[in-house]
């Protein structure tokens, strides 16, 4: 009796562990590496937002698996990017993740290049801008934006077009925002316009008065901003306006940030003129963008998609056609390269995943903030088609860059 109990006991062991197995076999698990605490947690929330949505309209399964979301925050502290590798060796070792995404900041994604690399799992960027990030890991695939992508197209705008002669450039001191200003000034500079003088903010950076000033003192007859989402957009914003610093006295040019709809609440008619270059905006008409933007509307209340919101929506979008490619195989080599070329109808227009860089080619659009049904808004006037980041481009040409998109 106790030989039989024991071969029963045996095979009831078996059997779990073998269904244990199946299990994870029919699982496919994606971490999320994301601000949800903190200065940044917006950028977070409206990430998050995207995948939500995503997920809600085409479903929890791709391929016959089951798709599992771990969210870990990376936001209590600002940027912290020792944060985020840890989260990213926790998600990997412990949690068994076969996909990792999000970050909301440069530094996070940067400090966890290496993790993916030897693990050789994929990592979708849904918001980090720094042009260089991708060519840090052949893991790396990105859904937001290079920045000098957009702010070189409107470098160029502001000295040719937009009237501006001479400039002063307010940028937060880190990867995306010095990538931007040299991006804007380099264009401008070669468009035939003088830049005057700048300031760096510090990344976390609650009062923009003193900055203000500066640039008031300047004596330019234009500025160029980035500020990453969050609160910063709003307080910057507001310090301008208590300046009295508005299009009606200086040029004003900014990445999307700053004109999002929380900082054009306080900024109120002393944002009208801002002229913003950028990937997406809410206001964008197109069949797919309005289905987009009610899902969105009815999942926040009445809140408005943004670029964080677009780059998580396409960020899963980009996961769940390569795993159809690949028919649920999720293994890094296989997924990353299924992921190259990939190409679809986004909210913000065609694009495209560079074969190449594995970096996003998307259209720039030339946006300017104008009263609509009686609030501030932005409203697109000009477009550039498909364009990609200039920098790895420039590596490329050079040849700095790796067959792999890596950078030598």
């Amino acid at each position: 009796m106790k030989k039989l109990l024991a071969g029963i006991s045996g095979i009831a062991v078996a059997t779990l562990l073998g269904l244990a197995s199946a299990q994870a076999q029919d699982t496919i698990k994606i971490g999320l590496i994301m601000s949800f605490s903190g200065q940044f947690a917006d950028l977070g929330t409206m990430m998050d937002a995207g995948v939500k949505l995503y997920m809600k309209e085409h479903g929890d399964t791709i391929a016959g698996k089951k798709i599992e979301i771990i969210r870990k925050d990376s936001g209590a502290a600002g940027t912290a990017p020792d944060v985020a590798k840890r989260l990213a060796q926790e998600l990997i070792v412990r949690d068994k993740v076969d996909i990792i995404a999000g970050f909301s900041l440069t530094p996070d994604a940067l400090a966890a290049a290496d993790v993916f690399t030897e693990s050789k799992k994929v990592a979708v960027i849904m918001n980090a801008a720094t042009a260089i990030i991708t060519a840090k890991s052949p893991y790396f695939a990105r859904t937001s934006i290079p920045l000098p992508a957009a702010m070189g197209a409107l470098g160029t705008w502001a000295a040719k077009t937009g009237g501006a002669k001479q400039t002063f450039t307010m940028v937060t001191n880190y990867g995306p925002g010095i990538d931007s200003e040299v991006a804007f000034q380099t264009a401008f500079k070669a468009a035939g316009g003088n830049v005057v003088g700048g300031v760096r903010f510090p990344v976390a950076n609650p009062d923009f008065s003193a900055f203000a000033q500066q640039l008031k003192d300047s004596k330019a007859d234009s500025v160029y901003i980035f500020v990453p989402g969050g609160e910063q957009p709003a307080a910057l914003g507001k310090a301008l306006a208590e300046h009295g610093v508005t299009p009606k006295t200086v040029k004003i040019f900014s990445s999307g940030e700053l004109v999002n709809d929380e900082p054009l609440k306080s900024m109120g008619d002393a944002a009208l003129g801002i002229i913003s270059g950028w990937s997406y905006s809410w206001t964008h008409k197109s069949d797919t963008n309005a289905k987009f933007v009610k899902g969105i509307n009815e999942m926040l209340n009445g809140r408005n998609p943004d670029q964080f919101t677009v780059s998580g929506y396409d960020g899963m979008q980009l996961i769940y056609k390569a795993l159809e490619k690949t028919k649920g195989n999720a293994d890094g080599d296989t997924l990353i390269a299924a992921m190259k070329g990939l190409a679809w109808e986004s909210p913000r227009g065609p694009v495209s995943i560079d074969p190449e860089t594995r970096d996003i080619v998307q259209n720039i659009y030339l946006r300017r903030v104008e009263t609509v049904n009686g609030k501030p808004q932005v409203v697109e006037f000009d477009k550039l088609d498909a364009v990609k980041d200039p920098v790895k481009a420039a590596l490329k040409a050079d040849g700095k860059l790796n067959p792999d998109g890596t950078a030598k």
